[in-house]
Order: structure tokens, then C-alpha cells, then sequence
């Protein structure tokens, strides 16, 4: 796929649920997929507003556990090639915020990236999905995940967000892309750069699907909230405690 379909097909009315990532497939050319991995560090800092959670949510988080004399635990989970739980460290780090996090993904080729990659010793990468940590009977301060949610079947989104709201003693917070027209066209200019991996055409088969925020409060849980953010992004957020 070299450009994106018409914006205005109406396939996007729909939620594209059987629609696969190239770099989802355990067969793929592991050469793109190493170049995937690394793209997307750069595509999550432009378009992921992280570092605007980060200092709205996480870290009043983080300072209210530490000033209960505790150091706070954050996992992030289908955390991927790992820029995330590296950049939330890093930010926490300057803000002199002591916090250990945990990246965990089920998928043994994210996993072997993100440990071969340089990272503080506060940041671990382990194998698993939500479930596992969960009947292992892990929990957390603070449970992220970024672009994990348009990867489940419809059926289970609302398992996995309680699984994960099991997992969260205080905040839970998902971040994921947002199905509109207006996405295809703008993730086309955005994305022209990345070459030579699957961040172009699996961008395109993302958006395809990913819910709308109204598909998302018809599966979640109660107490969960969808808060879209801008035209192509929404936050699913789950508060246990102040």
C-alpha cells in the first residue's frame, strides 16, 4: 500500500476488526520489523502527547506515592520496542522522581529489541500480556499502554481494560489512535519519511482498526472514561485513587 484509501470509502464506518499488521506476522522480513520498532520511537514522540500525560497525570501520581515514603511502580504494557517506559523514565529522572518500571510484551521479537537497547536500571522489560501479570498477582501504581487497544478483537476490550484496572492501585491510562477520515490524509504526510519499514502501511491498516470513542464506551467497563484528544487520538483512563 503506497498511499491511503480515499477518506471518504465507507469501509471507515466500520471498524476494520480482521484487518492484520504486516509486523504482527511472525514470518515478516525481521530487518523491517527492527527498522519498525525504531520509526516508531520517533513517530510516538511527534504525534503521541506523551510528555503532556506524563506532567498532567503520571507525575502528581508518582509524587503522591512518593511522598507516602514509597518508591512508585509503573508498567507499561505492549510496551513494544520499549521508548516509552525509557522515555517516561527519563522525564521522572529529571523531575527527581525515583519510580521502577516494568515493560511487558508478549511478543519475544519487541521483547528482545527493547532489552538489547540501553536503559536505565530502574526500567526492566519482561514477557506478558495484561493476564499474565494479572494471575501472577503483579500490581502497580500507575498501568500505560500506547497503541495496544486497536490491536484486540472487539470482545476483548473490556477484559482487558478490567484486567488492567485490577493491575493499577491508582491510575490506569490508555492511549490509542482515533478512526476518522481526517487521519488517513494527515498520517499520509506525516509518515512519507519512514521508509524501508511497516510504519507507513501499518499506520493505514491502524487507523482502519481503531475505534471511535463511542466504540470504546460501548465496551468499557464502568468507571472508565474516553477522553478523545484532538481529531486523531483519545485517552481511556481509569482512577482508582486521588
Amino acid at each position: 500500500m503506497n498511499a491511503p484509501p480515499h477518506a471518504g470509502d465507507p469501509w471507515l464506518r466500520r471498524r476494520a476488526e480482521r484487518l492484520r499488521e504486516r509486523m504482527d506476522d511472525p514470518r515478516c522480513d525481521p530487518a523491517r520489523l527492527q527498522r519498525t520498532y525504531a520509526q516508531f520511537a520517533v513517530v510516538n514522540q511527534l504525534v503521541g502527547a506523551w510528555r503532556a500525560a506524563y506532567a498532567r497525570r503520571l507525575r502528581p501520581t508518582l509524587e503522591a506515592v512518593q511522598a507516602e515514603g514509597r518508591t512508585p511502580t509503573l508498567l507499561d504494557v505492549g510496551c513494544g520496542g520499549g521508548d516509552l517506559a525509557r522515555r517516561l523514565a527519563a522525564w521522572a529522572a529529571r523531575d527527581g522522581l525515583p519510580v521502577r518500571i516494568t515493560g511487558a510484551d508478549p511478543d519475544p521479537r519487541a521483547l528482545a529489541y527493547a532489552q538489547e537497547r540501553a536503559s536505565p536500571p530502574n526500567v526492566r522489560f519482561v514477557a506478558g500480556d495484561a493476564e499474565t501479570l494479572a494471575s501472577r498477582g503483579h500490581r502497580y501504581d500507575l498501568v500505560v499502554s500506547n497503541h495496544v487497544l486497536h490491536h484486540l478483537p472487539d470482545e476483548a476490550v473490556a477484559a482487558f481494560l478490567t484486567t488492567t484496572g485490577r493491575l493499577s492501585t491508582r491510575l490506569a491510562l490508555h492511549a490509542d489512535l482515533r478512526r476518522t477520515p481526517l487521519a488517513l490524509p494527515a498520517f499520509a504526510l506525516i509518515s512519507w519519511p519512514f521508509r524501508r519499514s511497516f510504519v507507513r502501511e501499518d499506520g493505514f491498516r491502524s487507523i482502519r482498526r481503531a475505534f471511535t470513542p463511542a466504540e470504546v464506551r460501548l465496551r468499557a467497563p464502568a468507571r472508565w472514561r474516553v477522553e478523545p484528544l484532538g481529531p486523531f487520538r483519545q485517552w481511556v483512563v481509569l482512577r482508582a485513587r486521588p
